[in-house]
């Protein structure tokens, strides 16, 4: 009797260290959102123009909140890299992971965002496209591709020193390599902004909706929105160059007893 519990005790400490082993390993990169074409769950107002990868996100009980603009974007830290495990895998934004190209994972920066990386060891430096989210390892900022990390000299020590800068989405490429040779900052805080205040199944109600909200209530109108659960007809008010001041209005007709009401770039 006493061998059989110490067989059973035996059992049970193997069975809990692989348990709690395998959960330190959890992936270091998170998969694509349920949706890269901005769909909301039914419950919530369809249409909410906000790309899926800017939404904020948990992670090991950590909430990271992707920022709004890149522009003088500059980080110092550690930089590693990801290789076969996750070739093929699909990326944060979608796309196939490939080891082979120029991208990276990164926290918060918008996606497509390209990059400049300086090894502030051996002055080696690349250029890259944020795909992906990630490394969630502590003091870790951004995680190459297999070759970025080797054109950066990082690959057989698996870290590096590096800094950070954003550059943008690409305006023009090189003739000769085709790689982008200058940039434009990525931001979501400009551009052109409107307020949905409702969304309907039937196309007559939000047009009686939109009628008497141009009462009150400059450039009312209605979009039409499709996905798998069918055609919603959203209702929008107003007009805003900046997401700051669409925001800011927004909140002031929720004060003024709107219910379901956010600011969307058009």
């Amino acid at each position: 009797m006493k061998f059989t519990s110490q067989i059973l005790i035996l059992f049970l400490l193997i069975f809990f260290g692989c348990s709690t082993h395998k959960a330190r390993h959890d992936p270091e990169h998170i998969p694509p959102p349920e949706s890269s074409s901005d769909k909301t769950s039914p419950s919530s107002s369809p249409g909410q123009k906000r790309p899926a990868t800017q939404r904020p996100y948990k992670i090991y009980g950590i909430q990271y909140t992707p920022i709004a603009s890149a522009k003088d974007f500059v980080q110092t830290g550690i930089a590693s890299w990801y290789g076969k495990k996750f070739h093929g895998r699909k990326t944060s934004n979608g796309e196939t992971y490939n080891m082979y190209a120029m991208t990276a994972a990164h926290k918060t920066l918008p996606m497509n965002t390209w990059v400049s990386v300086d090894n502030l060891k051996t002055n080696q430096k690349i250029v890259v496209r944020i795909n992906d989210r990630g490394p969630f390892v502590a003091g870790r900022i951004i995680d190459l591709s297999y070759t970025g990390a080797s054109r950066i000299g990082i690959l057989g020590a698996g870290t590096g020193k590096v800094k950070v800068t954003a550059l943008g989405m690409p305006t023009s490429y090189s003739k000769e390599t085709k790689d982008p040779i200058a940039f434009k900052p990525i931001d979501y805080w400009t551009g052109n902004f409107t307020i949905q205040v409702g969304a309907f199944q039937v196309n007559a109600n939000a047009l009686e909706y939109r009628d008497k909200l141009s009462k009150h209530y400059q450039n009312a109108h209605v979009t039409t929105f499709t996905d798998d659960r069918g055609t919603f007809y959203r209702v929008r008010i107003g007009r805003f160059t900046n997401l700051k001041d669409a925001t800011r209005y927004s909140e002031k007709l929720i004060a003024e007893g709107f219910g379901s009401v956010f600011a969307v770039a058009e």
